[in-house]
């Protein structure tokens, strides 16, 4: 989580109530209660648990899959606040996740990789973006406040053109690697199904445009589909070579 957000969080009333949404990496201590896929003796990948500043315990850790199909276990409205950073772009069902936060706080947090972070080259390994992610997510404005408009992120994104090169999140403030924002009543998600690849070139088009412009690097540029690089290349992978 940002850090502004870690303070505000900070600054809640002590008896407001809080639930961590998938924060089993890394669960903030400020929950009153964490639902998460794995167990709680587990928790702390990315640092190791502190029990004596949690205010969550075994007893109220929730280990069940977040995106359904059953409800979560807890009432409508339970919780004055609910967390989710950088988890919707991780599972199967972040509209089913979406529609449970909304039902089981009255407000929240959420946090996810910008499309810059999931475009580029390298941030991770010798691929696009994050390994596990399976989401490119993007704010846009409804008429119930801000929400996120979700992408599947396709292998394709390998391909020349389709994505930005290696180093070019050198420059870019962690600010704008990640959307982040507090929602009141609802967090509104849908996901954009493109069927055409057509539209789904246009879409994509315009996103790599954007995020060059955040990371100060030029636009990609795809190759067109008669290039006979290409052809020669795809024969090649196809005779295992």
């Amino acid at each position: 989580m940002r850090p502004e957000a870690l303070q505000r969080l900070a600054e809640l009333p002590a008896a407001a109530r809080v639930l961590d949404v998938g924060g089993w990496a890394a669960p903030v201590a400020r929950a009153d209660a964490v639902i998460d896929l794995l167990p709680y003796e587990t928790r702390g990948l990315y640092g190791p648990a502190r029990p004596e500043e949690e205010r969550f315990d075994a007893g109220s850790w929730a280990q069940a899959d977040i995106c359904g199909p059953d409800p979560w276990p807890f009432d409508d409205g339970a919780f004055d606040v609910v967390l989710c950073s950088h988890t919707l772009e991780d599972v199967r069902d972040p509209v089913f996740v979406a529609r449970e936060l909304s039902r089981v706080a009255r407000s929240g947090y959420v946090e996810v990789p910008a499309p810059v972070e999931e475009l580029t080259h390298g941030v991770q390994g010798d691929w696009v973006g994050w390994s596990h992610h399976r989401w490119i997510s993007e704010r846009e404005e409804t008429p119930d406040g801000p929400g996120l408009v979700l992408t599947h992120k396709p292998h394709l994104l390998s391909e020349p053109g389709r994505h930005l090169p290696t180093g070019a999140l050198d420059g870019v403030p962690a600010p704008q690697r990640v959307l982040a924002w507090w929602w009141e009543g609802a967090l509104p998600v849908r996901e954009q199904v493109h069927v055409a690849a057509e539209t789904f070139d246009a879409w994509l088009d315009g996103v790599l445009r954007d995020a060059a412009a955040v990371a100060g690097v030029p636009v990609p540029q795809r190759r067109p589909p008669g290039d006979p690089g290409r052809v020669r290349r795809i024969a090649r992978r196809l005779a295992g070579r």
